[in-house]
């Protein structure tokens, strides 16, 4: 006699598995939901942080052309080069100086000017370019030059001598332009600088 088996018959599964498979599928889709949501919180973070640096660029302190200077071989004879100036005469213009920004035209600098000769100190802290710094008495005779200025450093750049004018320029301008101590400055204001 043959056998008969019988096909064994599926199950269908329990309804504990379909309820499992529904709550992973939720955690699923609220885990993508809340992903996505944090990479979009961190993509505008991300734009907002770029956005802010640009402002920061955009506004940094521009030059602004306030007068002329000229290197003298001797003084009132031989013009050695002309720039244009920005002129800090003032104790909050003399403090902020050439802080924060990135850029100079090569023809340009900035003049300081201070009340009475004697020893002048500069620092780096916050400037971003190199400098030559050099320093003026008040005869208009450059009588000392410090060149390439450390950027941000906190160090003393001292003028050793009295001065009452302190010219900084991008480092590297008194070499280019053969300009040294002994030599002389003439300047004058533009009209309506401020």
């Amino acid at each position: 006699m043959i056998r008969q088996t019988k096909k064994p018959i599926r199950k269908l599964p329990n309804k504990k598995i379909y309820w499992y498979l529904i709550i992973i599928v939720i955690i699923i889709v609220v885990y993508l939901l809340f992903f996505n949501k944090s990479n979009n919180k961190t993509s505008k973070k991300l734009q907002e942080t770029y956005n802010t640096s640009s402002d920061i660029s955009t506004s940094e302190p521009q030059f602004k052309k306030q007068g002329e200077l000229l290197f003298l071989k001797e003084k009132d004879k031989n013009k050695i080069k002309k720039i244009d100036i920005e002129i800090a005469d003032n104790v909050q213009k003399r403090m902020q100086g050439l802080m924060y920004r990135s850029y100079m035209p090569d023809s340009a600098g900035m003049l300081f000017i201070f009340d009475d000769c004697e020893k002048q100190s500069f620092w780096m802290k916050n400037t971003i370019i190199s400098l030559d710094i050099i320093f003026i008495n008040e005869d208009k005779q450059i009588v000392t030059i410090q060149k390439f200025a450390e950027p941000y450093s906190k160090r003393l750049v001292p003028s050793f001598k009295d001065a009452m004018y302190v010219l900084e320029v991008n480092a590297g301008f008194c070499e280019k332009y053969d300009i040294g101590e002994g030599n002389f400055i003439s300047f004058k204001r533009k009209i309506n600088t401020y």
